[in-house]
């Protein structure tokens, strides 16, 4: 199928107050029939809405008279403020702000990686606090969720020289096979703690579904198993792609990904 993005206008809308306002940049496309389900997009840790799935979901949405609404947290991509500033309460902030805020009608949530755990939090946040846009979550696509990465994939699996780095110096330098290192920070690893799932049985009151590539090394499928065993409410599927490794954007992938999306919209 055709991947091109089609040209939508990046707006910007403020999340915050005072010295903790930033500029949270984000792009939406209305569905083409009024009241079709829609997909809100979060992406992984350290990437944003121009990375290879949103702009192919965006275009499948378009293809599919769906609607889309994708957004950089604050320190990634268009949106403002540094990056170190990052935690996993700020964004999930935004990500409540620009589902609240921005969109309407019933949603299919898909997260990538870390905006798997954002996904899941969201979706606790929503039930817990405003349980009127909670209804509207029809269903979610989870690829290679990381929940609870901070301290399960980061702080737990770091070596002794890091975790003394954090506590001493406040920031890691953590390699990546994708660029630059990644600078973890104390503060991204002790907010963290305020937003895990903790193994914790938890019904996000929607379908889920559950893309796990078995080659993959920074979200392992152990890892992702082990969700399905406090995550509940009865309709939780996993797919499991035995050559698929962590970004799941190989052309064979999108197509379990739009079926999943599909399956749910």
């Amino acid at each position: 199928m055709q991947t091109s993005e089609p040209q939508t206008k990046t707006q910007v809308l403020t999340v915050g107050e005072g010295v903790s306002a930033r500029q949270i940049a984000y792009r939406q496309i209305p569905p083409a029939t009024p009241g079709a389900a829609s997909l809100f997009w979060l992406a992984g840790f350290m990437s944003d809405m121009a990375s290879t799935k949103a702009t192919a979901i965006t275009a499948w949405a378009v293809e599919n008279g769906r609607g889309a609404t994708l957004f950089d947290y604050s320190g990634h991509g268009a949106s403002g403020g540094p990056f170190t500033d990052g935690t996993i309460g700020r964004w999930l902030e935004e990500a409540a702000d620009v589902f609240t805020t921005v969109t309407t009608g019933p949603q299919v949530i898909i997260g990538s990686s870390m905006g798997g755990h954002i996904a899941l939090v969201l979706a606790r946040k929503l039930i817990r606090e405003a349980p009127e846009h909670a209804k509207r979550l029809k269903g979610m696509v989870l690829i290679a969720p990381a929940w609870d990465m901070t301290e399960e994939l980061m702080w737990k699996a770091f070596p002794e020289a890091a975790r003394r780095a954090l506590i001493e110096d406040g920031a890691y330098l953590e390699p990546s096979d994708y660029g630059q290192p990644y600078t973890i920070t104390r503060a991204l690893i002790e907010d963290g703690r305020k937003h895990l799932l903790a193994r914790q049985p938890f019904n996000p009151g929607c379908p889920v579904t559950i893309l796990q590539g078995l080659l993959d090394p920074d979200v392992p499928a152990a890892h992702t198993r082990e969700l399905l065993t406090f995550l509940n409410g009865g309709n939780v599927r996993l797919v499991e792609i035995p050559d698929g490794e962590h970004r799941l954007s190989r052309p064979q992938d999108l197509e379990k990904l739009y079926a999943a999306i599909a399956a749910l919209a």
